[in-house]
């Protein structure tokens, strides 16, 4: 049974950072959040950084501050030189990881390069997981070095597969060769920002990962998409697969429990 929802985005100001792909028409506010959670007999969540504050977190630790740390946790964005300090600071406030937001052609990060390996390291110290926002046709090369990298990887969106057959898909096919998944984590979640009907791609992810490796989110507010679904739509995709849990994951991902 899914309990809490693991990707939402909350803001109560639209201050988009200089060169923002997106920048939303009105705020999307805590308590109208909180509202769909009770409405919908969920007991706890997860708010995800929204692109168009690029790295100033400060939104969501305001979110966090307002919020029981038993049921409720924050994903960040950071810059990959970002300090031991800025970090702690994160983790401090409730933040469990961060987001690498690549989609639209955005440069992918050199795994092997001594950056990247030093910000893995630091999430690692910090008990941080790696979530990441990216097509499936560009991720596939990627995801061997990012299922071996040392932390808990969490996949937004279904992996945005690029195929309405699964079996075409680079992604599900990356994902069935990789020789340990214990670490990756998929989000069932922003159905309707796809093309294709979902459901068997979800399947397919169902026989490969564990089923407490799915977790699913609204994606509230929906952005760019804000008058073609709703939470209730959203809420569906959850009750899809009755025999789904996330209790193991918001525990090893975000340190809650979304039952309490």
């Amino acid at each position: 049974m899914i309990q809490f929802d693991c990707h939402a985005h909350v803001y109560e100001q639209v201050c988009a950072v200089p060169g923002a792909r997106y920048v939303p028409e009105r705020a999307a506010p805590l308590e109208a959040w909180l509202g769909h959670l009770s409405d919908h007999c969920l007991t706890g969540g997860v708010i995800v950084q929204v692109s168009f504050l690029g790295t100033d977190n400060s939104e969501l630790r305001a979110a966090l501050a307002k919020l029981d740390r038993q049921r409720f946790a924050g994903v960040g964005v950071v810059s990959l030189d970002v300090s031991d300090a800025e970090l702690a600071a994160l983790a401090k406030a409730g933040v469990r990881g961060v987001r690498w937001n690549l989609v639209g052609g955005a440069a992918i990060p050199d795994v092997t390069s001594p950056a990247v390996q030093r910000f893995l390291g630091a999430l690692r110290n910090h008990s941080m997981h790696l979530e990441v926002h990216l097509e499936g046709p560009r991720l596939a090369p990627l995801l061997p070095r990012l299922a071996d990298a040392g932390v808990d990887l969490v996949i937004d969106h279904f992996g945005l597969p690029s195929e309405p057959d699964p079996a075409e898909d680079p992604l599900i096919r990356a994902v069935s060769r990789l020789q340990e998944r214990q670490g990756v984590f998929f989000k069932f979640s922003a159905r309707y920002r796809l093309p294709f009907d979902i459901r068997p791609h979800a399947e397919n992810l169902l026989d490969l990962l564990h089923p407490d490796h799915v977790l699913w989110g609204s994606d509230w507010p929906h952005t760019r998409h804000e008058t073609q679904t709703s939470y209730s739509e959203s809420h569906s995709l959850s009750t899809l697969w009755p025999a789904l849990t996330d209790q193991v994951a918001a525990k090893r991902l975000y340190g809650i429990c979304a039952g309490v």
